[in-house]
């Protein structure tokens, strides 16, 4: 079986491309523990400068996987909880990594995607890719990303995205902060390339400085990060098993409305 993830090492450039191509990148234990395991190899590996984030084909990551998400619907709320602690490790170790990282978006992004990118210090994207956070149509909400999808577009446009669900565009996306440049797919490389050289003309110690530096300026360090990812693995866990939460995902799963839309 193929890995989950693909490490690609070039000139101090430590590529990490999630491989799950044929279900759009998304989720499932095994990626999100693969993922893990190659973020903390490249923290600490001294010959790594930078590491970049992508995808595989033609999305970025697509968020939860289908039988994931099954097999998360039957679970009991403490294993929900577990579940959802290791989501936030991913999601703490990639925010809190001691090298420069940088979000190659290649395409679609939605809920733990749309967290990955926000995780990365730059992340830059194709104009044609979509973005979403649409948990609350599943009954649920984006809790284990949320800490660090606030800290990248702010409380404002958080609010908006939780509440909606919507589905917004590039365009949108560089706007609210998530990306930094939306770029046409032809100048991708191009854009993350030069950044790569602006970067590499940076100490590395001196870099490693300045991400703690923004991060204990805003107040929030990966102790408090940490704290947080429990409350809300405890929240999710609760949300997934509620009757709300259970007919949100029995609807997705049968490919049908949930109750409390056919009522309105």
């Amino acid at each position: 079986m193929p890995s989950s993830v693909q490490i690609a090492d070039h000139a101090g450039i430590r590529e990490l491309r999630l491989n799950r191509p044929d279900v759009h990148n998304a989720f499932d234990d095994r990626l999100i523990a693969e993922l893990t395991v190659a973020l903390h190899a490249a923290g600490e590996d001294p010959s790594v400068r930078v590491v970049v984030l992508t995808g595989v084909g033609a999305s970025f990551s697509a968020g939860a996987d289908l039988n994931w998400m099954r097999g998360m619907a039957k679970a009991s709320e403490a294993e929900n909880r577990e579940d959802s602690l290791r989501l936030a490790t991913l999601m703490r170790t990639l925010q809190f990594l001691p090298k420069p990282t940088i979000a190659r978006v290649n395409g679609a992004a939605y809920g733990g995607g749309v967290g990955l990118i926000a995780c990365c210090d730059i992340a830059i994207g194709v104009s044609t890719a979509k973005f979403g956070l649409t948990e609350v149509k599943l009954g649920l909400v984006p809790a284990v990303i949320s800490p660090y999808v606030l800290a990248a577009i702010g409380l404002r446009h958080a609010r908006r995205l939780f509440l909606t669900g919507e589905i917004f565009d590039a365009d949108m996306a560089a706007q609210i902060g998530l990306l930094h440049q939306a770029v046409p797919a032809e100048y991708l490389d191009d854009t993350v390339h030069n950044v790569l050289k602006l970067l590499a003309k940076a100490g590395p110690s001196a870099q490693r400085e300045a991400k703690q530096l923004a991060f204990g300026m805003h107040g929030f360090t990966a102790t408090e990060a940490e704290r947080i990812d429990r409350e809300n693995a405890a929240l999710i866990a609760r949300l997934r098993i509620s009757e709300e939460g259970q007919e949100g995902l029995g609807a997705f799963l049968d490919k049908r409305a949930p109750a409390w839309t056919q009522a309105s």
